[in-house]
C-alpha cells in the first residue's frame, strides 16, 4: 500500500512498505529540471545535481562514496527536463544510515570553490563525451529543432558557455528559490519501519524555504531541421512529432501506439527495418511525456548510403498506419507487452519508489498498479487511429552524418 504524508512545511513522504523485500530504496525528488532554467542558467540544474555529491560539513566527497560502499549500497542522481533526482538503494538495516547522508548532501553542501571548479571541468568533459556519442548528440540535436525558442529544447547539461558563469554564490541564490519544501518528494519503498519514516520526517520535515512558483511557456511544436557532419562511421537520423502530456486521458492509447510503432521488437520498425531490410542494428520511437506536452520521436542508426532509404522507408511505415494499417492483434499484443513490463517492475524496490516518487511530484496524486491495469485495458483500436493524427505530415528532422559524406 502507498501512503502519502505531507509535513508541516509542505514537504511530501510517499512510502510503500514491502515486508518481504530484504531491501529499500529512497529518493528526493525535487519538482526542478532543466526547462525551468533561464538561458544564461542552461546547465546550473545539472551542475547543483553534482555539486551535492562534493562534500558536506561534516563529510568529504570521498567520505560519501566510501560510507555507501561500506554498507553495500548504491546512490547516484540524475537531472531531467522537469525534475532532479537524488536516490539510493541499500540493505533494510542500513537505511536509516543512507537516508541520514543524503539528507546532510540535500542541505549542507559546502559547495567548496576548488571543488567547484574541479566539477565545471568534469561537466565540461561530460558534454564532450555526448559530443561525441552521435547517437545522443542526434536526440540533443533534435529537441533544439522541435523548441528552439523554449527552454525545454536547450540541453540539461548546459553549455561551455554558460558553465562559465557559474559560481557557488549563483548555485546557492538558484537553490534557495527552487528547493523548497512544497517542490520536494521523499519517496520510499520496500522493507520500511516506522523508525525510518519517523527519521525521514525529522530529516526533511522542518526546513523552511519560500515557495517560488513555476511558471512555464506552453512549448510550440516547429518542424525544424539539422543537419551535422561528424566523424562518425554510421548516420543517424530522428524524427520528431507532438505528443500527449502526462495529464492527457489518452497517455496509455498514445503509449499502446508508441510501442506497435517501435516500442517492442514486433513493432513495425523494428520488423522491417531490421529484421525484413537489414538497414539498421538499432531503430526505436519512444513517447516522452511532460506535464503540459509530450514528444513521440523515431531514432536510427545506418550507413550514410543506406540513410535515405531508411528514411522513406520510416515515412512510408508511418503512412501505412495512418491508413489502416494497424491491426486489433497489434493492439491487443502491446497492450499486453505493457502490462507485463508494469507488473515485473513490481520485483524492484527502486522502480517502485521512483514510480511513486514521480507520480507524487508531476501528477499530485499515486495511481494503483489495478487503475493503471484498467486504463491499458480500455486502449481500443479506435482511439489509437484518432491518434495517428498527431504524426504531422512534415516532422521535426536531426540528421548527423559521417563527416565525408556530401551534404546534399
Amino acid at each position: 500500500m502507498v501512503t502519502t504524508k505531507t509535513c508541516k512545511n509542505g514537504l511530501r513522504i510517499v512510502s510503500e512498505h514491502i515486508p518481504y523485500f530484504h531491501s529499500v530504496a529512497m529518493g528526493v525528488f525535487v519538482n526542478n529540471g532543466s526547462r525551468d532554467e533561464l538561458p544564461e542558467e542552461n546547465g546550473i540544474t545539472h551542475f547543483i545535481e553534482h555539486m551535492l555529491f562534493k562534500g558536506t560539513d561534516s563529510r568529504t566527497a570521498k567520505e560519501i562514496a566510501r560510507e555507501f560502499d561500506r554498507i553495500g549500497g548504491d546512490i547516484n542522481a540524475y537531472t531531467s527536463k522537469e525534475y532532479t533526482c537524488y536516490y539510493a538503494k541499500v540493505l533494510d538495516h542500513h537505511a536509516e544510515h543512507a537516508v541520514t547522508v543524503l539528507a546532510d548532501m540535500f542541505f549542507n553542501s559546502q559547495m567548496d570553490p576548488e571543488e567547484f571548479d574541479k566539477e565545471r571541468q568534469v561537466i565540461l568533459e561530460e558534454i564532450s563525451m555526448t559530443e561525441d556519442m552521435p547517437d545522443d548528440d542526434v536526440h540533443e540535436q533534435l529537441w533544439r529543432v522541435m523548441y528552439p525558442r523554449n527552454s525545454i529544447g536547450a540541453p540539461i547539461l548546459g553549455t561551455a558557455e554558460t558553465l562559465a558563469k557559474f559560481t557557488p554564490e549563483k548555485i546557492r541564490d538558484y537553490m534557495d528559490r527552487h528547493y523548497t519544501p512544497a517542490n520536494t518528494v521523499v519517496s520510499v519503498a520496500g522493507n520500511i519501519t516506522p523508525a525510518l519514516l519517523e527519521k525521514i520526517e525529522v530529516l526533511f520535515g522542518n526546513f523552511e524555504k519560500e515557495e517560488s512558483p513555476k511558471k512555464y511557456e506552453l512549448p510550440n511544436f516547429t518542424s525544424g531541421y539539422s543537419l551535422k557532419n561528424k566523424e562518425t562511421e554510421q548516420g543517424h537520423l530522428c524524427l520528431g512529432y507532438p505528443g500527449l502530456s502526462l495529464n492527457d486521458p489518452d497517455i496509455y492509447n498514445i503509449t499502446v501506439l508508441n510501442n506497435i510503432i517501435g516500442g517492442s521488437m514486433s513493432s513495425r520498425l523494428f520488423q522491417e527495418i531490421r529484421e525484413q531490410r537489414g538497414l539498421a542494428y538499432s531503430i526505436f520511437s519512444y513517447h516522452s511525456a511532460y506535464s503540459d506536452h509530450g514528444t513521440l520521436a523515431i531514432y536510427g542508426g545506418t550507413s550514410d548510403e543506406q540513410m535515405a532509404e531508411m528514411q522513406q522507408v520510416i515515412l512510408s511505415l508511418l503512412k501505412e498506419l495512418k491508413n489502416g494499417g494497424i491491426t486489433e492483434q497489434e493492439i491487443t499484443d502491446s497492450k499486453e507487452q505493457l502490462k507485463g513490463s508494469l507488473m515485473l517492475g513490481l520485483e524492484s524496490t527502486s522502480a517502485r519508489m521512483s514510480r511513486n516518487g514521480r507520480h507524487e511530484l508531476l501528477l499530485g496524486k499515486h495511481q494503483s498498479y489495478e487503475e493503471v491495469l484498467t486504463q491499458i485495458d480500455q486502449v481500443s483500436l479506435e482511439k489509437v487511429m484518432e491518434l495517428l493524427e498527431i504524426l504531422v505530415e512534415t516532422p521535426a528532422i536531426s540528421i548527423i552524418r559521417p563527416k565525408a559524406a556530401s551534404l546534399v
